[in-house]
């Protein structure tokens, strides 16, 4: 199937599912398509023997045309995060800096840490031998909450306004410290990342053969210190960099005119160029856009945009907001046909929804604790921040990233790592993502005390 009928099917779908979700479900509207996508694929699976032909269509579209990963980390991810950090209010971000930046790198690592160690005992008491690293890697994977699940959700909800920073400022940051994190661990792991142009180069590889280490080798204790350092240093802080290199050359460009038309192609051009150049240099696209984006929804809108700019440039960042959003839920629930389905695999699953939880509310009760004697926070905080940390869409793409390399080494553990993923991602939206309003009403009554 070429791209266009692929694209035309993805649209047609996310249009007549959020159609029948607004007229009749009243979700939300990111949770209801994933839940309507979610039971169109447990239906054809259901319905695979009595219509094969349309069982095989759809898995093959699925399976053969769609790479999600693909799609994702090199397509969607870096307007979804732009158009996001663009309606992040940047004062309000820096009162909330020392809890989201805690959180976002001292939370990750713990929760990639506390998960991945579980996970290794789990399987192995459920009979599922799997090395150690592999277990550390699904920690990375799904230790980073969602941006782009979490500020679907936070949106719809009267959500107070210093408590969405918190939430929303940690899902922007954190999403690209844990990709780092997780293209670490595929260089410990030995795996080199390929992907349908050839080859996408793993940082972790370069600085593992510059010093004349075997990046294959199953010997996990062959990176050094350093070149993990290096790493994060290379992708975090380059990333930053370049995004704030680029958002002051466009916000320069767009104080030079006004003409809403141009300003729109720039902020474009800005998300295209600078996630590809972020590619290209080995950099961490996510992160070099949610600083792009913080500037320009900033101070561009501020000093370098008219009013009737800034309505434009609203209008088609939240248009391209909605509509990539609702491809991507809709993609979301289509990838349950990818599983190989086993009990021992959905008992895994399951346990570690509570599991992944706990890490949660420790990794991010260890910055809170830090930051106590320094600031107040209400006693509600916590566990807010610890169930509105939704996974999506990133931890699905991360975990089939690993098809090409874990899968070509172990079978069994790429798949266990895929339908593990899964569980939790499809709890977090549909439980913690519908319920997290409700609680937030709850525990916080009219005023915000965090």
């Amino acid at each position: 199937m070429g791209l266009f009928e692929i694209i035309a099917v993805l649209v047609t779908l996310a249009a007549v599912f959020s159609y029948v979700n607004h007229r009749f479900i009243k979700l939300p509207t990111t949770i209801g398509l994933m839940a309507m996508s979610l039971a169109l694929s447990l239906l054809l699976l259901a319905m695979g023997s009595v219509f094969p032909d349309v069982y095989e269509w759809a898995s093959s579209l699925i399976k053969e045309d769609i790479n999600f990963n693909e799609a994702l980390m090199h397509g969607m991810l870096g307007f979804l995060l732009f158009a996001g950090a663009l309606h992040v209010n940047l004062n309000d971000l820096a009162k909330q800096k020392l809890i989201i930046s805690l959180a976002a790198t001292v939370g990750v690592v713990t929760s990639t840490l506390l998960v991945g160690t579980a996970t290794y005992f789990i399987l192995h008491w459920l009979g599922l031998e799997i090395r150690f690293i592999h277990c550390v890697l699904f920690g990375a994977l799904i230790s980073p909450t969602d941006p782009i699940a979490v500020m679907g959700v936070l949106k719809k909800l009267a959500v107070p306004k210093s408590l969405e920073t918190k939430i929303a400022g940690e899902s922007l940051f954190n999403d690209g410290v844990g990709v780092v994190v997780f293209i670490a661990l595929l260089g410990i792991a030995g795996l080199e990342e390929h992907q349908n142009d050839g080859e996408v180069h793993v940082a972790a590889k370069s600085h593992q053969l510059e010093q004349g280490e075997d990046i294959h080798s199953n010997d996990d204790s062959h990176v050094t210190v350093g070149s993990v350092t290096m790493i994060f240093v290379t992708e975090a802080i380059g990333g930053t960099l370049l995004g704030l290199v680029l958002g002051l050359i466009t916000f320069w460009m767009l104080k030079s005119v006004d003409n809403y038309q141009v300003e729109i192609l720039l902020s474009l051009a800005l998300v295209f160029g600078g996630y590809a150049l972020a590619h290209t240099w080995h950099l961490s696209g996510p992160i070099a856009m949610v600083v792009a984006g913080l500037l320009i929804g900033n101070h561009g809108r501020r000093l370098a945009m008219s009013k009737t700019t800034r309505e434009h440039l609203d209008t088609f960042w939240e248009l391209v907001d909605e509509i990539l959003n609702a491809v991507l839920f809709v993609l979301i629930g289509l990838e349950v046909l990818l599983l190989s389905y086993s009990g021992k695999y959905l008992a895994a699953g399951l346990i570690l929804i509570p599991v992944t939880l706990a890490a949660r509310f420790i990794s991010v009760g260890v910055p809170v604790t830090l930051l106590r004697p320094r600031r107040k926070f209400s006693p509600h905080a916590l566990k807010i921040m610890t169930w509105g940390g939704l996974r999506g869409g990133i931890s699905v793409a991360l975990a089939l990233s690993l098809k090409e390399t874990l899968a070509v080494q172990t079978r069994s553990s790429y798949d266990v790592i895929l339908f593990m993923t899964y569980v939790v991602v499809v709890f977090s939206i549909l439980v913690q993502g519908l319920s997290i309003g409700w609680l937030i009403r709850l525990w916080t009554g009219p005023q915000d005390a965090t």
